[in-house]
Order: structure tokens, then sequence, then C-alpha cells
């Protein structure tokens, strides 16, 4: 795949609660990320770098191409990366097909205003969520999409798919759907070194060993899961509501970065 120079001056991201920085909570109590900590690297080498992240928890491709693409290309980035589709494809009803043509689309469209693109073939939620196994066939399909829609326009990729630390419950959230801090330093690592700044550390190493946990303390943690975070989030599932309802994008402008 093609690496091209890592110089940017104006970094756009564009997304879902992946690319917003859920759960990677800052000082002040706002969200960081991968996409953020991303900005912090490139901004070493271009002082002048400039930042704006469009991306909205909650957010289907759909939406995601209608509420974002269009404002990331009126932007003006040198360097766009795109991340959707996880949550279609998650969902008891999904058209993969449709999920696929519209996430062609955007890229295309990104594409066309002269930026790079940076695209994700996303994590495998199946082995670590075994009530996802069901779901492996649309998540390869779209996966598999990525990798051809990155040869359409020249784009980078980063494979987050087949890398085994990502199986860890330590890179992901108490809601098991959202990466952790250690988990979006590892995705900004990955996507420096798909873009070939020079590595920081192995981002695919293991975690060290973690202490075994008891049974009865790993089914008070599952339903303490269920009720805080499986619960609500089925409950918006049946009224048709959605977390970023209403939410504006954190960084809607390009500024100066730090």
């Amino acid at each position: 795949m093609h690496t091209p120079h890592p110089t940017f001056t104006n970094f756009v991201a564009v997304g879902d609660s992946f690319t917003e920085g859920m759960s990677d909570l800052a000082p002040d109590g706002t969200y960081r990320g991968w996409a953020d900590l991303l900005a912090d690297r490139l901004a070493l080498d271009t002082p002048t770098l400039r930042h704006a992240n469009l991306a909205v928890r909650g957010k289907l491709i759909r939406q995601i191409a209608d509420e974002q693409v269009d404002a990331a290309v009126a932007l003006g980035g040198d360097l766009i990366t795109l991340a959707g589709g996880l949550n279609d494809v998650l969902r008891p009803r999904c058209d993969v097909g449709a999920v696929c043509a519209v996430f062609e689309q955007a890229a295309a469209k990104l594409a066309a205003g002269g930026a790079h693109l940076v695209l994700f073939r996303s994590t495998d939620p199946t082995r670590r969520l075994r009530s996802s196994a069901r779901l492996m066939p649309r998540i390869e399909q779209l996966v598999a999409f990525v990798d051809t829609v990155a040869a359409r326009h020249d784009a980078t990729v980063v494979d987050l798919f087949t890398a085994r630390v990502f199986d860890d419950p330590r890179m992901w959230a108490d809601d098991r759907l959202h990466l952790s801090t250690e988990g979006h330093r590892r995705v900004a690592e990955a996507t420096a070194q798909a873009m070939g700044l020079p590595a920081g550390f192995d981002w695919r190493a293991p975690l060290p060993a973690a202490a075994p946990q008891a049974w009865t303390d790993r089914r008070r943690a599952d339903m303490r899961w269920a009720r805080t975070h499986l619960g609500p989030w089925l409950a918006r599932r049946v009224t048709g509501r959605s977390s970023g309802d209403g939410r504006p994008p954190k960084r809607a402008d390009l500024t100066l970065w730090r």
C-alpha cells in the first residue's frame, strides 16, 4: 500500500465514536482519542499543523456521509481520516452492500478534494464479544471493501483487524465497545506507522500478563456491564435513538493544534 511522506498541514478526522475518542478521558474530562494523539505526533514535525475532528459518536455511515464529508471537503484538509460502517454492521438488520456503496461515495468525495486518505480495517469484535460471531460475514465484507476503496484512491490503510492485541479486554473501556486509553494509544501508533512515521513502539505487542480473575468476579462484571451499558444500548436501538443525537463535533473548525 502507498506510504506518503508524512508532511501535512491540515488534518481532518471524520467518523463515529472511534474517531471522536470515546472513552479516552483527558484531564479536563473531555475525550481525547487516537486522532488527537496522531495530531500531537504530526505537530512535532509541523508546528503549524491545524486539526479538526468532525466525528460524532453513534453515527451510521450515511450520517457520516451526509453530515461530515462535505464539511471536511470545505475545510480543505490535506490529510483526512475516514472510519465508519461498523455501527451499521453491528445492527440486527444491515444491507452491507448499501453500507459499502455509501462508504465508497464518501471516500471518493474526500479524495477528489486532493486530500490523502487514511482508512481503517476495523478491529475484530467477534474474538472478544462472542455474541457478535454471527456478524463475521458482514464484518469481513466491510473490511475487504476498505482495501478495495483504498486501492482506488491510493489511500493508506491501517490494519487493526489482524492485530490480536485488541482481543485483550484491557484495550477496551468498561462498556466493551469503545477503546480504552491504551487502545487509543495503540491505534494512534498504528496509524502513524502506516503513514510512514518512525516507529515509537511495537503497537501489536501483547500487554503484560494480567492477574487471573475469579469466575464469580467475572460474572459480577458481566452483570454490571449488562445493567450499565447493554441495557441502555438496547433501549436506544428499540426507540431509534443514538448517543450522538444533537451532539456537535468536538472540533468543527481547522485550528492551530496546541
